[in-house]
């Protein structure tokens, strides 16, 4: 799937563009989150957010079954207010804050 909407702790959903394998992204700033492909309900395992989402890859390590997707947010106020709605949304994820 190329989009995935996910729920934060406040209800609202934020869409995430998956990034393909093997490929680069611009160097933009955003969110990131890592979610296991083919579970139901969704499972999200890693969030993340960064300065420079051509970097963010290299903080998620997934495998076979994992596919990161990133969402452009520009303003830091509104990245920051989602990452933290996301993160006690799924407190088993595991967070990521980079600023690349």
């Amino acid at each position: 799937m190329a989009f995935i909407d996910i729920s934060g702790a406040s209800g609202a959903n934020y869409r995430f563009r998956r990034w393909p394998d093997g490929t680069g992204h611009l160097p933009v700033a955003g969110n990131f989150v890592v979610v296991l492909e083919g579970a139901f309900p969704v499972e999200v395992v890693v969030i993340g957010m960064t300065n420079d989402l051509s970097q963010a890859r290299s903080g998620t390590k997934t495998n076979g079954e994992a596919r990161v997707y990133t969402r452009l947010n520009v303003a830091r106020a509104t990245r920051e207010a989602e990452h933290a709605d996301l993160v006690a949304r799924w407190p088993k994820a595991r967070v990521v804050e980079e600023e690349g």
